[in-house]
Formats: structure tokens, C-alpha cells, sequence
């Protein structure tokens, strides 16, 4: 996040009590590009190694698999089915349902016209105030997932690190475990802040030999002094809606949101660091060593331009952010990333630990406008979950909040 919304912010040049990050616990991974031969200082058109002695296949991938698996196919037919809809009438275990069973005739024997009877029996008596009953209000979440949502504390004393959804063991031996964090106000978090996770993974299944274990966001506490944010209560409890009702993967820390003071990003990576390679001792693999996981900043093209102006972020910061932990860089429309990395010079150096993401299907929404929209009385219906639209309206919230026209109109809306 911008340093310079810290209400006490002051220039890394004039900054006497500059407290520098953990850099020594940091654990060493690769980056995550993979070197080329001009960065060994050779040949570049040297030629390449046989696939055959440099990438063995084994059997059960490339094409032995393909040919193992068509010729079970031929001794074994697959049946594939549409999995039903949990009800009272199936079980958990319908869907490894008996083969012979599908082969049964449709039409229902005497038995089962005896069993349907006892169980429509069975619902007849029950009280009409233990039927559940679908309110005219609930339909719009009907497409989200319908369990509950992990909550974090509200206050550092019984505060513990999320883990409910770390992958503890990897599931590719010769892939690196990596966490990807999200830093940033979230007020309100949109469809954007998910599908940058989702971008990333795809990416870096993609581009990279890492796998992801993990993803969080990590709200910033109030002392971020940015008009027009919710209290930092309300914006984990949105994340939390957001990721639980419409994620299987990701999760919401609360521990920058529950700091005193404005916490630097460089510290918060080292939180997670703490959290999950010193006190967990990061993943075990399918061998069962443990190996720590790369620990990454998710974060959009707007905020890594802010690391080029002068005077706002600590070198050191930098050199911690980018080459100890790594930066995936999400571009916005308008912006040249790339370009902006080769004219930058601690980003250039560290270039190989960043992985630039370019959106395939663009996507603008900004919390800032939608904030607007709240403001307005406009429809924000598809640019935010169901969830956390109905948390909006319960605690009215940016209803009458203002904001400065330069920062609704800005280039840099959150």
C-alpha cells in the first residue's frame, strides 16, 4: 500500500526510526521466472538439450499416459454422470453411486414405492415451522457457496493466523510450494480483487515450476488514512464473505488490520513469512520433507508505479519486497508495466522474481466507483458478491461518506 497515507509518514531519506525488515529469516527460493542462458552468460542461441535426456516422460505423463489410459479404455467403460443435488432422498455417498444401479430400470419397483411412501409420511407430520423455506431475499446468493464463514478476531489478544484452507502437503513433488498475499484497503472488495487471484494461478500453473498453496488477503488497518474507507472491521468481515461464499481457496488475515500503527508492506510479507515457513515450517512434500514456501505480494500495475516515485518507499523495502520475497503484477488497462520495470532500477534488478500478468478479459471495477455508485443510489448488483452487497445495505455503509473529485477521478482509484 502507499506509504504516504500513513498519518505519520516520513520521507525514507529523512526517516530516523526507519525499523528495516526481517531480511535475514527470509527463506532463499527461487525466483519465479527461470534463468535463461543469457543470464549464465552464455550462448543464447546455443542449441537447446534433447527432450529426450533433459525432460525424461515418465508413465504416467505425455503420451505413455495417453496411450495407457486409451488402452484402458478399452477394457474399462467410464460412466460420467451429472453429480445430483444433495436432498433428504441421496446420500453423501450418491456419487460413487453402484454401476448396477444406473442399469436399473427407471421406473420404480414395489420397494422403493413403499420407501417413498414412508419418508413423504415421515415429512407430513413434521411441524410447517421446521420446513426450510427459501425468502424472496436469499435467491440472489443461491449461486454462492451456502456453508459458513471463518471469521477472524477483532483484536490481537485472540488473534491466530488463518490456516483453514493451507495446503499442507504438496501434490507435485518436483513443483515449490508458494503463498501469494494481497495487501490493500478492500472497501469494498469486487470481483476484480478475486479474479487477480485467479489470474495469478493461472499464470503461474502457466509460466512457472511453483504451486500454490495458499492465498490471502491482508486488509490494512484504520490508521491508513484514505477518505471515504470503512472501518477495518467491516472491510475483513466483506473479505471474509467474499472469500467464503465464493472461493475454495482463499482466506482473509486480519493481523495488519488489527496493528495500532500503519504497517509497511515489507513487515506484513514478514508476517507471513513468521506464520507459515518459522513457526509451521512451511509444507511437506509428497516425500515428506519439508520445504518452505515462497511467500509473494499480489498487487496491480497502479501500486507498483507507486514504488517509482521518489521519497516514498525505502530502497531497503524494496530490495526485501522484490528480491527476497517477489512481486506478481496484474496490469491495468492503460498501464505499461514493462516498460516502467525496465526503467526502474531496483525492479530491473530483481526483474526475474516478478512475474508481470497481463488480464486477458479487462477489468476496471474499483472499489472508488463503486463506492460512487453506493453514494449515487446505483446498482453495484455483479460488481461485488451477493454477500457483500447485503452487508453494504445492513450497516450502510458509503452512504454518506465523501470523497475528494480527484481521488474518485483519479488514475489510481483502488
Amino acid at each position: 500500500m502507499d506509504p504516504t497515507n500513513d498519518p505519520n509518514f516520513v520521507p525514507p531519506s529523512a526517516n530516523k526510526n526507519y525499523v528495516p525488515p526481517a531480511g535475514n529469516k527470509v527463506p532463499k527460493s527461487k525466483p519465479i521466472q527461470p534463468y535463461v542462458l543469457e543470464d549464465y552468460c552464455e550462448l543464447i542461441d546455443a542449441p537447446q538439450p534433447h527432450p529426450s535426456k533433459s525432460l525424461p516422460i515418465s508413465p504416467s505423463s505425455g503420451s505413455a499416459g495417453l496411450d495407457n489410459h486409451c488402452a484402458g479404455s478399452q477394457n474399462k467403460i467410464v460412466h460420467h454422470k451429472i453429480p445430483k443435488p444433495r436432498t433428504d432422498l441421496n446420500s453423501s455417498s450418491d456419487d460413487e453411486s453402484d454401476p448396477k444401479q444406473e442399469n436399473r430400470d427407471s421406473k420404480p419397483n414395489d420397494e422403493d414405492k413403499l420407501h417413498l411412501n414412508q419418508h413423504n409420511s415421515k415429512h407430513e407430520k413434521q411441524p410447517v415451522g421446521n420446513i426450510p423455506r427459501i425468502h424472496s431475499f436469499q435467491i440472489a446468493d443461491l449461486e454462492e457457496v451456502p456453508h459458513g464463514v471463518q471469521r477472524q478476531s477483532k483484536n490481537l489478544e485472540t488473534y491466530k493466523f488463518p490456516t483453514h484452507r493451507l495446503v499442507s502437503t504438496l501434490k507435485e513433488s518436483g513443483k515449490y510450494p508458494l503463498v501469494i498475499v494481497a495487501c490493500g484497503s478492500f472497501s469494498p472488495i469486487t470481483y476484480l480483487h478475486l479474479r487477480m487471484f485467479e489470474m495469478a494461478i493461472d499464470a503461474i500453473r502457466e509460466n512457472t515450476k511453483f504451486e500454490v498453496v495458499g492465498g490471502y488477503y491482508s486488509p490494512v488497518s484504520d490508521n491508513y488514512k484514505k477518505q471515504g474507507l470503512a472501518s477495518a472491521a467491516h472491510r475483513v468481515r466483506m473479505c471474509e464473505l467474499a472469500c467464503e461464499r465464493t472461493s475454495s481457496w482463499l482466506m482473509v488475515d486480519a493481523w495488519e488490520s488489527l496493528q495500532p500503527q500503519y504497517t509497511r508492506t515489507a513487515l506484513v510479507l514478514d508476517h507471513f513469512n513468521e506464520e507459515i515457513n518459522i513457526k509451521r515450517g512451511g509444507v511437506i512434500t509428497s516425500s515428506g520433507v519439508r520445504k518452505p514456501c515462497k511467500i509473494m505480494l499480489l498487487a496491480g500495475g497502479d501500486l507498483i508505479e507507486s514504488m517509482g516515485e521518489p521519497n516514498v518507499w525505502a530502497d531497503q523495502d524494496l530490495h526485501h519486497i522484490l528480491g527476497g520475497y517477489g512481486c506478481l503484477i496484474v496490469e491495468r488497462t492503460g498501464s505499461d508495466v514493462r516498460s516502467f520495470l525496465l526503467s526502474h532500477d531496483i525492479m530491473y534488478e530483481h526483474r526475474k522474481n516478478i512475474l508481470v500478468i497481463t488480464q486477458l478479459i479487462y477489468n476496471d471495477i474499483s472499489s472508488t466507483k463503486v463506492r460512487l455508485f453506493i453514494r449515487r443510489g446505483m446498482s453495484v448488483q455483479y460488481l461485488l458478491p451477493n454477500s457483500v452487497i447485503r452487508y453494504i445495505q445492513e450497516h450502510k455503509l458509503y452512504v454518506n461518506d465523501t470523497e475528494p473529485v480527484k481521488q474518485v477521478m483519479g488514475d489510481k482509484a483502488d
